[in-house]
C-alpha cells in the first residue's frame, strides 16, 4: 500500500496539528495531561464556547477536531468511534449531542468545526496568553464583527448615528475647553506683562530717585567743601602772620 492509500485511511483534519506534543505543567505526568485535556474537550462539547489558556486550548482544538471528524464519517454504530467518543467524553449524555446534534449541523461544513480566537488578556495579571475556543454554529454572539450583513440593519444604523453625534459632541468639547484654555493663557500672559511693566517703572523711579539723591549729595559735598574753603581762607586772612605776609 503505497503513501496515498494510507491517507485515505484517516480522515483529514482541517486545523494545524502540531507535530509535537505541548508540555503542560501537570504533576500527575502523560496520564493527568489526558485528563486535562478530556475534560476540556468535554467543556467545548457541552458548552460550545470555553475561555482557557491559548496552548490548552489549541492542543484540545485537535482531538476535538478528530472526534468529531470521525463521528461524522463512521457514525454511531461503529465501534472504535463509539469508544474514543466514550472516552473523550467525560459525561456520557454528550455522547447523544455529538451524533444527534453535531453531526447533522457539521456534515456539510468544507471548513474546520471549531474556531479559536485570542483573547486579550488583563494588564496588569497573569502573564499567559487567552484564547476562546468555540464550535461553529453556536447559539452565543458572534464575536468577530460582521459588517457585510449586518450593516444597514435599524439597531446598527442608529448605533453608528449615536456615535457621530456622541464623537461630534466629545469634539466640540474638547474644542471649548482648548479656547477656554487659551484664553485663559492669554489673560495671565497680559496680567504677567502689565505686572513686570510696573515692576520695571518702579526700578526705573528708584534708581532715577537713587541717582538725583547721588547727584544732590554731591552738590551738597561740593557746598561744604566750598565753605569750609572760604572760611579757611578768611581765617588766613584775619591771623597776624598774615599782616606780614602782606
Amino acid at each position: 500500500m503505497n503513501q496515498a492509500e494510507v491517507t485515505k485511511l484517516v480522515s483529514q483534519l482541517r486545523v494545524k496539528v502540531n507535530p509535537r506534543l505541548r508540555k503542560f505543567r501537570n504533576p500527575g505526568g502523560p496520564e493527568e495531561r489526558l485528563n486535562k485535556l478530556r475534560k476540556t474537550v468535554t467543556a467545548l462539547i457541552k458548552h460550545e464556547r470555553i475561555e482557557l489558556n491559548y496552548p490548552r486550548a489549541d492542543e484540545s482544538r485537535m482531538y476535538t477536531e478528530r472526534l468529531i471528524s470521525d463521528a461524522i464519517r463512521y457514525g454511531d454504530c461503529h465501534k472504535t468511534t463509539m469508544e474514543m467518543a466514550d472516552y473523550w467524553l467525560m459525561e456520557k449524555q454528550l455522547i447523544h449531542k455529538l451524533f444527534k446534534v453535531l453531526v447533522p449541523r457539521f456534515e456539510n461544513y468544507n471548513i474546520a468545526y471549531t474556531r479559536i480566537i485570542k483573547a486579550p488578556r488583563p494588564y496588569p495579571g497573569e502573564k499567559h496568553f487567552k484564547a476562546v475556543l468555540e464550535l461553529r454554529g453556536n447559539p452565543y454572539p458572534s464575536l468577530l464583527p460582521d459588517n457585510h450583513t449586518n450593516r444597514n440593519l435599524i439597531h446598527n444604523v442608529l448605533l453608528d448615528e449615536a456615535r457621530k453625534a456622541y464623537r461630534a459632541e466629545k469634539y466640540k468639547e474638547i474644542a471649548a475647553r482648548i479656547d477656554a484654555d487659551m484664553k485663559t493663557k492669554d489673560l495671565t500672559d497680559e496680567k504677567c506683562n502689565e505686572s513686570k511693566n510696573k515692576i520695571d517703572a518702579q526700578e526705573k523711579i528708584v534708581t532715577l530717585e537713587e541717582s538725583d539723591n547721588h547727584q544732590n549729595r554731591k552738590k551738597n559735598d561740593q557746598i561744604i567743601d566750598d565753605l569750609k574753603r572760604d572760611n579757611s581762607n578768611e581765617e588766613n586772612q584775619d591771623s597776624p602772620e598774615g599782616d606780614k605776609t602782606k
